[in-house]
């Protein structure tokens, strides 16, 4: 028998897909975005509320779920990215800040929370929320499960991390905050990393199995018309506007920092200043490598795009997401692109459901890889061929200055794991 999900935010369903794959059924999602919703209810059966949480009845959500309070088995959900306040009201359950909608996406997922008893839940954000110094977010949720302890009477010990999804598998670089905890006080572990470089990388510890790469995840996929290699690709993965020609100029792999001052000793021309772009400026996939974050709302020249100089699918973005095969859609581009880059990867879900199944709920692994895994695809090609610059763009060879920052330039954030990756990259 599956366990039983409540699921908030539910977006697209891509924590939704991931407990699915570990055994758990959805008994309700709760989603006010009608795109989103109308793409659920076209791929699963499950019971989708179509309201703004806020206006959401918790004993309604239990009503649509068919359960009693302390019948779910978890509550999952990943509350849209705002900023959060920690000056909040929180006590009796009713939200007093709706002026607050960063602090009110966590206050109605407490309030879910304290009226449904989950046996455990799973909370998903950026890792934003965690960062020292501006962590009111997290500091108001944990005073908020806190409450709920007092109130519901329930034990629930939050334990956190920010996790790297190209760790456990998944083939893309993405960094987010998973905060789970069990009705009991039952302690959780999150499960080390289990993929890394190849060698000579050297940049994670041994031992670990080498990462699923954006080749494993559509190196099979040709998105030409009819399937025809000798045919032009379709005419929405077309990358147009200033910078669209520019694209087969620069190695897979890499971006706009191949045609700088620091990129001409390896074929590039000096068309940019070091550091004065954003990473994703005509960022490209490398086959040996997980994608890059993808994005919810790229620019026209943001990235990560095809090592072939073209916009990815939907078939390939959910690919790179992890997410079940055969998924259908029935809206344009941009709102695809939104809905995949704004979910979680779905087999980074899977992997913290079977622990959840494993260590909170007393249930056994049933499976030693995780349903959602790529497979390696091998042989891998070579790098595809590397263009001359087009003389459109040759009016900007000459010398540009560089970022005068130390670190990164416009928007710097702090050294992680996926920019070591970056950095590796420009060196191979």
């Amino acid at each position: 028998m599956a366990l039983k999900a409540i699921s908030l935010y539910s977006g697209i369903g891509g924590l939704d897909f991931g407990f699915e794959a570990a055994g758990f059924r959805t008994a309700v999602a709760v989603e006010m975005d009608p795109v989103a919703c109308d793409t659920m209810r076209l791929n699963r059966r499950w019971p989708v509320l179509e309201s703004d949480i806020k206006d959401t009845l918790s004993q309604h959500i239990l009503s649509v779920a068919d359960l009693k309070k302390g019948e779910a088995d978890v509550l999952i959900g990943g509350p849209p990215c705002q900023p959060f306040s920690k000056s909040g009201y929180w006590a009796t359950g009713d939200v007093k800040r709706h002026d607050d909608p960063g602090s009110d996406t966590l206050m109605h997922y407490l309030r879910v929370l304290r009226d449904t008893k989950p046996r455990s839940f799973l909370l998903e954000n950026v890792k934003g929320l965690t960062y020292r110094g501006k962590n009111e977010g997290l500091e108001f949720f944990l005073d908020g499960v806190r409450e709920v302890n007092r109130i519901a009477r329930t034990k629930y010990d939050v334990h956190w991390a920010t996790l790297n999804v190209a760790d456990y598998g998944v083939p893309q670089n993405r960094e987010r905050v998973f905060l789970i905890a069990s009705r009991d006080g039952t302690q959780f572990e999150f499960p080390a990393p289990r993929f890394g470089l190849n060698p000579p990388g050297r940049l994670f510890e041994s031992g670990l199995e080498p990462f699923r790469t954006a080749w494993d995840a559509i190196g099979d996929l040709d998105e030409r018309a009819n399937g025809d290699l000798g045919t032009p690709i379709e005419e929405s993965l077309i990358v147009g506007g200033k910078w669209g020609d520019l694209l087969p100029s620069i190695p897979e792999g890499d971006n706009y920092l191949h045609h700088t001052s620091r990129g001409k000793a390896n074929g590039g021309r000096d068309l940019f200043g070091w550091r004065t772009r954003y990473w994703g400026f005509l960022l490209k996939l490398a086959k040996r490598l997980p994608a890059w974050t993808i994005q919810a709302k790229p620019g026209t020249a943001t990235g990560p795009f095809h090592w072939n100089s073209r916009r990815l699918s939907a078939r390939e973005l959910c690919r790179l997401q992890t997410f079940p095969e055969q998924l259908k859609f029935n809206y344009g581009r941009t709102q695809i692109q939104k809905m995949l880059g704004n979910a979680v990867p779905s087999l980074m879900a899977e992997v913290l459901a079977l622990e959840i199944r494993r260590q909170l709920l007393g249930t056994k692994r049933r499976a030693l890889k995780p349903k959602l895994l790529p497979a390696v695809r091998s042989p891998v090609p070579q790098p595809e061929q590397v263009l001359p610059v087009p003389k459109k763009y040759h009016h900007l060879i000459g010398e540009h200055d560089d970022h005068p920052g130390k670190r990164r330039g416009p928007g710097s954030r702090k050294a992680s794991r996926v920019d070591q990756l970056e950095l590796l990259t420009l060196k191979q």
